[in-house]
């Protein structure tokens, strides 16, 4: 052997030897003009990994990670395009097999082993491995984005070569991802490549401004995304990592002041995407325009769709549902969209889905998903043999029963929703307010002491002990004892009520200030004993809450002020409920005007910006709920009559 040729024999071995065992020995990188050839691994391991440099139209190149199992002819190729690190995501165990090397990520490693597919996982343009600039939700070509290329580019081009440069496939690609990598799928239906089959988008970032990351209704979602925004933005690697000098959350933002001080104070305004936010607190064309119901509304529909959606995602709770919304009406034979729901967490469908904070759901949820839907879809658009689909339209895990639903439609509710309504004494029932009853009942809110939207202290979302992924089932009893928080309460049940569609909430509001925010919660109260779990005994649990931020009342795109101390209709969605109320349980409503620091707080005097509210915007205002026959609060509960 030549001298030199054996001193690189030295260094590879050496290098080699350093790697984590899942790397080690099976990977081979190749330039991305060159069709990659089928290498044998050492004995033991059963797939094949290929690091690659995919050149997009612009010249810039993705790295993208292959795992191909070994053996693999005419098989499938399942892609998630990611801003998390693919070298990252497929290397998480040291094995020599593919499912476990898989599984640290990704708990669908079983359906994609089983199945046979051949794994791609690609670092979006701008992170980690991928050459070019990182765009937060880089919107599609057009006035947000005058470049030549966009997320729906950058798949076409990446299926394009995939296909082309991979002889073990059989030329069919899915795309699949939860949160932002489910928003890449989305992504990829705008002029979908010929290849692609078939998107499953879990948990997808769909709006950001109406129900999903950043916004709710127009109230900023400062905890969970000032850190993200951080991390994500500041380095390609994420390297730089959030950090703050306070052990509870509720002390940094409050100390901070307004949301934009906080980005002044922290360098989150050095950031493209911060500014952004800031500027753009109103629902106007930049988040119109960029959100993916709409886009897709406006678009044929090709490829087949399984949207999957969480009925507790902390994150992203309103994407899935809408963009099911806008799809549906278009799949004429029903072959076309299909959607899924369980009792997770943001991302749970891939996780042990037994059980969620203190909630049991007698099953593991997750495993039953991904064997009695996701794989069966999968294999049925992608497979060459091409198994007989049998899904329901719609399967549906409907919590308080805790049974599967093979559905025909959502929402399953018929259009004539029933009022539950507040009542002096705080009382919630069925039957409108009296005129004899007292018409209202206020409460001091001051933004001096916000009302938790959990129990302190609040750990930041990246902190190794935080329960972030828990929050929309703790046990709401916390707010219950405050003075500036109303619950409403229904008598105890004596039958079942199945809810299955969207609440509305309809409040008559008065407010002393110019500017404020309303928070409604639907509750389910656990009976005081309850001897299947004893600690449930009396648990208020939210099957849905939301906030809407005053200014926004009448229009989200036109912020105005209040008029003060005028009684006011505030009506908006809450998120959609499959959930069955149990005999002994009582309804309970509970009402407040700040949910902090989730989100930021509201100054209650009208200013141009919250953002940039300055520490003397922030004053104390009365806020009345009123509950009488001409100015009547309720929530409309989606019930379901039918068996």
């Amino acid at each position: 052997m030549h001298q030199n040729s054996l001193f690189a024999a030295i260094a590879a071995l050496i290098t080699l030897v350093g790697q984590p065992m899942a790397a080690r020995a099976q990977t081979e990188s190749l330039p991305s003009e060159t069709p990659p050839s089928f290498v044998e691994t050492f004995a033991g391991f059963d797939f094949t990994r290929r690091d690659v440099m995919i050149a997009m139209r612009d010249g810039v190149k993705l790295h993208t990670v292959i795992l191909v199992p070994k053996g693999a002819r005419n098989a499938p190729l399942l892609l998630t395009r990611t801003p998390y690190n693919a070298s990252e995501l497929t290397s998480h165990t040291p094995s020599t097999h593919l499912e476990a090397v898989l599984k640290g990520y990704d708990n669908a490693a079983d359906v994609i082993v089983q199945g046979g597919y051949i794994r791609v996982v690609q670092d979006v343009r701008g992170k980690y491995g991928s050459e070019g600039d990182y765009v937060m939700n880089r919107p599609l070509r057009g006035p947000l984005n005058p470049t030549a290329v966009d997320h729906a580019t950058d798949s076409y081009d990446t299926i394009d070569w995939l296909v082309k440069n991979l002889p073990e496939s059989n030329g069919k690609v899915g795309i699949i991802g939860i949160s932002y990598d489910g928003f890449t799928p989305l992504m990829a239906l705008v002029n979908p490549h010929p290849a692609l089959k078939v998107a499953v988008p879990m948990n997808p970032m769909v709006d950001g401004w109406i129900g999903d990351d950043w916004f709710h209704h127009g109230a900023f979602r400062q905890q969970g995304s000032a850190d993200y925004i951080y991390e994500q933005e500041a380095t390609r690697g994420n390297s730089v990592k959030w950090t703050s000098p306070y052990y509870d959350d509720y002390d940094l933002f409050l100390k901070a002041g307004s949301a934009g001080e906080l980005g002044r104070s922290t360098g989150l305004d050095q950031l493209g995407f911060w500014r952004k936010l800031t500027l753009h607190p109103a629902y106007d064309s930049f988040w119109q325009e960029q959100a993916m119901d709409r886009v897709l509304e406006a678009l044929p529909l090709t490829v087949p769709v399984l949207l999957v959606h969480s009925l507790f995602d902390q994150e992203d709770i309103y994407g899935a549902l809408a963009v099911y919304k806008a799809l549906k009406p278009k799949d004429r034979a029903g072959d076309k969209v299909f959607l899924a729901f369980g009792p997770w967490r943001h991302g749970g469908e891939i996780g042990d889905g037994s059980s969620l904070g203190a909630l049991k759901f007698d099953q593991d949820t997750g495993k039953w998903f991904r064997r009695q839907v996701l794989a069966p879809f999968l294999a049925h658009f992608l497979a060459d043999d091409a198994p007989r689909l049998t899904l329901a339209p719609v399967t549906a895990f409907e919590t308080g029963s805790n049974v599967w639903r093979r559905l025909d439609r959502w929402p399953l509710a018929s259009s004539d929703p029933a009022r539950l309504y507040l009542h002096a004494g705080f009382k919630a029932g069925f039957a409108p307010p009296g005129a004899t009853e007292p018409r209202g009942d206020a409460y001091l809110s001051d933004p001096a002491k916000p009302v938790t939207y959990r129990q302190r202290p609040i750990r930041p979302v990246p902190a190794p002990d935080s329960t972030w992924h828990n929050w929309l089932v703790d046990d709401q009893r916390f707010a219950a004892v405050r003075p500036d928080v109303l619950s409403y309460t229904s008598d105890p049940l004596s039958a079942p009520l199945r809810l299955a569609g969207e609440p509305i909430a309809d409040m008559a509001v008065s407010t002393s200030g110019s500017d404020g925010d309303l928070v409604v919660k639907l509750i389910d109260q656990y009976p005081d004993e309850y001897p299947d779990q004893p600690e449930m005994g009396g648990y208020q649990l939210a099957v849905a809450m939301d906030i809407l931020r005053g200014r926004y009342r009448q229009n989200f795109s036109n912020a105005q002020p209040i008029v003060a101390n005028k009684p006011l209709r505030w009506r908006f969605a809450l998120p959609n409920v499959n959930h069955v109320f149990l005999p002994g349980h009582r309804i309970l409503l509970q009402i407040q005007s700040s949910w902090f620091p989730l989100y930021d707080r509201n100054p209650q005097t009208f200013v141009p910006n919250i953002f940039f509210a300055k520490p003397d915007d922030y004053k104390p205002a009365t806020v009345t709920l009123w509950h009488a026959p001409d100015l009547a609060s309720f929530v409309e509960l989606p019930v379901v009559t039918e068996p």
